[in-house]
């Protein structure tokens, strides 16, 4: 059943570039809305889809929840791994907002100074 609802949650663009931009670092709730172009509402409806699955896991510092890539999942989930090195890497999309990502970095910094 696990399987089906991990499936079940990579059916969806949104997560999918969610789970793109969350490989390369880890990032608060208002990154994701920046650099997604989502509402706070959207963006949480999906991580709590994306932490229900065990895809990604969410760490509380301060005022600010950080999501990251459940890296135990990834390990029993091998083509887990190949989606999201190989797969959305050819996305015009994913290569989007890894370029925002970039550029929102450098722009901003992070949650403590930029949010």
């Amino acid at each position: 059943m696990e399987l089906v609802e991990m499936l079940k949650a990579l059916s969806d663009e949104t997560r999918l570039r969610i789970l793109n931009v969350l490989r390369q670092e880890t990032l608060c709730v208002c990154d994701l809305e920046n650099m997604l172009k989502l509402s706070q509402s959207n963006a949480s409806r999906h991580l709590t889809k994306l932490r229900h699955c065990r895809l990604i896991v969410a760490e509380k510092q301060a005022q600010w929840v950080y999501y990251r890539l459940d890296d135990q999942t990834i390990r029993n989930h091998p083509f887990l791994r190949q989606l999201l090195d190989q797969e959305l890497d050819k996305n015009p999309k994913c290569q989007k907002d890894m370029m925002r990502l970039t550029k929102d970095r450098a722009a901003r910094g992070n949650c403590e100074t930029g949010c």
